[in-house]
């Protein structure tokens, strides 16, 4: 069922700069409070609707106050159990001198909105080197965590190229996840997007009195749209997340950003996400470095697409006959990807095209270029 005008307009406001007279506007013209509350809840923005809204006063009823300042409270509470935790599980780090940085979530609510209470957090992300990972398992283990990733006997994870460790703690439902590298899709590539990369250029913040490893804003902005393009941008938090990075980051080395994304295989990913936060929220981005993103016709294409489905269709992938996943790749990266055995290795879709016998399974290897190729003209 489309979504009524309005509601999304509201949300888009709310997620930018609209003033308390732009917000009224759109308040007073609300027919259905259920449909707005729904759709911020699905996009992650309920505590930031509470906050704005407040500009407006008694133009939002009552009962609609009341509704999203239950949850303004619960998201307040959530937030600050975890930066309690994450202080905690950070100073237990440190004590075994195993470095830790800590990324989205609650780190991001004070770095980039100054306010742990508006933005939502769900578990909390920690990136470490991975030769510590058997002794931040241990400390976690001991903090009443269980390991929840299937492991081999050795501790390492069963999964090939696997790059995270997930955590829950059956005593208060704390989630934590230990990455020690960071990816925009699978780890195809031999980059390590990990510690090395960004534990150079950290600075701190100031999370509940207690100073935190922090990621620069340009290395900020490279994660923030490489999380983003790998989930197909289909909330609008995350599109929020870049917007309030560049409002709040005015000393922000473009050309240091734009280096390292190319360096890094990241061009597409941070033209893409520049380009929804100008477009969706209307977050300001310098002439020149939006006339460069904007000569990327693919990014411009993948943009448009997200925008006009971002509240019909969250997270649906443009049509055609490249998947969503390599058109984000530059040139070098897709000729890489192509040559990768992974890519070329059959699996279970290939393997049910037909059935053969093991002395013929080399076949499939010829079998699977043509099902790929199937699977996307039938889209």
């Amino acid at each position: 069922m489309p979504v009524d005008s309005t509601s999304r307009e509201l949300l888009c406001a709310i997620a930018g700069s609209a003033d308390a007279e732009q917000l009224l506007t759109l308040v007073v013209n609300v027919h259905d409070w259920d449909e707005v509350f729904n759709l911020a809840q699905e996009h992650r923005v309920l505590p930031m609707l509470f906050s704005r809204l407040a500009d407006v006063g008694s133009a939002v009823p009552s009962a609609v106050q009341e509704r999203l300042r239950s949850e303004y409270d619960h998201n307040m509470f959530h937030n600050l159990a975890n930066a309690a935790e994450l202080i905690a599980v950070l100073k237990a780090f440190e004590r075994k001198m195993i470095p830790a940085m800590p990324f989205k979530g609650v780190v991001l609510g004070v770095s980039i909105y100054h306010d742990l209470t508006t933005r939502t957090a769900g578990d909390l992300d920690i990136l470490i080197h991975y030769r510590h990972l058997t002794q931040a398992t241990t400390i976690l283990l001991q903090r009443g965590y269980e390991l929840k990733t299937e492991t081999r006997v050795d501790g390492t994870p069963a999964v090939p190229d696997y790059y995270e460790y997930h955590f829950e703690r059956p005593s208060d439902g704390m989630v934590l996840e230990l990455r020690w590298r960071l990816e925009l899709t699978q780890p195809r590539f031999r980059r390590d997007l990990g510690m090395g990369w960004v534990w150079p250029h950290r600075r701190s913040a100031l999370l509940a009195g207690a100073e935190v490893p922090d990621m620069s804003p340009e290395m900020t902005l490279l994660v923030l749209c490489m999380h983003g393009s790998k989930h197909v941008w289909s909330r609008l938090l995350w599109i929020c997340d870049v917007a309030q990075l560049l409002a709040s980051s005015p000393g922000l080395d473009w050309k240091e950003a734009m280096r390292e994304a190319r360096a890094s295989g990241l061009w597409r990913a941070l033209a893409l996400g520049v380009l929804l936060a100008h477009r969706v929220v209307g977050v300001a981005v310098p002439q020149d470095v939006l006339r460069r993103f904007e000569s990327d016709k693919a990014a411009c294409r993948l943009a448009q697409h997200i925008e006009e489905h971002l509240f019909d269709a969250p997270g649906s992938a443009p049509m055609g006959s490249v998947p969503y996943n390599i058109q984000l790749l530059g040139f070098r990266d897709r000729a890489r990807l192509l040559l990768s055995f992974d890519f070329l290795r059959p699996n279970e879709r290939d393997r049910a095209i037909v059935s053969l016998p093991k002395p013929l399974h080399a076949l499939y290897y010829l079998i699977r270029p043509f099902r790929i190729l199937w699977d996307r003209s039938a889209r």
